[in-house]
């Protein structure tokens, strides 16, 4: 790789407070939050709005969708009469 053209790639916490969740990874990404980690090392910490523990689709409390009523509905205004 050459010198001076990558970013700095660096530990760091990305945290989904809404969940309790928390992660740490290796990214680019910078911040000005500080967290202490289990392991007693102080990374840079990245909030952010929705990850796997807060996701309905990986947590299996997504929304049910009214599907036939949608249908139904579209019939009555643009179907076959």
């Amino acid at each position: 790789m050459k010198k001076g053209v990558h970013p700095d790639y660096h530990p760091v916490v990305f945290r989904d407070p809404s969940a309790g969740f928390a992660f740490l990874t290796r990214s680019t990404v910078t911040s000005d939050k500080t967290i202490e980690w289990a392991d007693g090392n102080v990374y840079p910490v990245v909030d952010v709005d929705v990850s796997a523990a807060s996701h309905p689709f990986y947590t299996g409390k997504s929304r049910v969708l009214d599907t036939a009523g949608r249908v139904e509905r579209f019939n009555q205004r643009y179907g076959r009469t």
